[in-house]
């Protein structure tokens, strides 16, 4: 599978031939390194780590610098697992830059959302509140009832409640490659994707490609 590590730049937009404004998102993408291919023969499964962003020796463990150093990699500061259908086509060392897909690709991209603290379950989970009417005046934004009585005596794993929101791991799936720049290593992807300015994401080829 496809695959690379970058930064997110940035919302933009872009105009197609039509003059149609198409908004993206600016991914600095790579240069990545393989740093480690695994083959169902040694392995049990087929899979390539690579890895991303340069960082000062001393900021990595004996063990790290030498993972790196015999896969002829520089330091690097994150490494991801990608898996592989059938034997992989990259050699230790091997850089992945933005070229790796094309333009009109569709792909899924993975990143940790925005946190937003503590929220309610109206922010939270769309709950509409309760009647703003007939006396309620401090339940506005109350949950509501949270399940029964003695029987069964407690509410159920997974209800829906107040709590941290934001702050998970979270993958838009299927969204398109507007435009590709290896020079820069920059890719150029419609919509939105998760996290802040400067996130971490990984850019995958899409696994539920769309019909054509």
């Amino acid at each position: 599978m496809r695959g690379i590590l970058g930064r997110k730049v940035g919302m933009t937009q872009l105009f197609d031939d039509s003059g149609q404004v198409i908004p993206v998102t600016i991914v600095e993408a790579g240069p990545c390194y393989v740093t480690q291919v695994k083959t169902v023969e040694t392995d049990g499964y087929n899979a390539v780590q690579i890895g991303f962003e340069e960082t000062p020796e001393r900021k990595l463990t004996k063990g790290q610098r030498g993972h790196l150093a015999a896969a002829g990699a520089p330091n690097l500061r994150r490494l991801v697992e990608l898996r592989y259908q059938g034997a992989p086509d990259l050699g230790l060392g091997d850089e992945i830059k933005a070229d790796v897909f094309d333009q009109g690709d569709y792909v899924d991209v993975t990143g940790v959302s925005k946190g937003k603290g503590f929220a309610g379950v109206v922010k939270r989970h769309g709950f509409a509140g309760g009647p703003k009417t007939h006396g309620q005046s401090d339940r506005h934004r109350a949950p509501g009832s949270a399940g029964a009585g003695t029987t069964p005596g407690h509410t159920f794993p997974g209800m829906k409640g107040p709590g941290q929101m934001g702050n998970k791991r979270v993958t838009v799936q299927n969204v398109q490659v507007a435009l590709v720049d290896p020079d820069r290593n920059l890719l150029a992807i419609k919509g939105s994707v998760p996290g802040p300015r400067g996130g971490l994401v990984l850019v995958r080829e899409a696994v539920k490609k769309p019909r054509a």
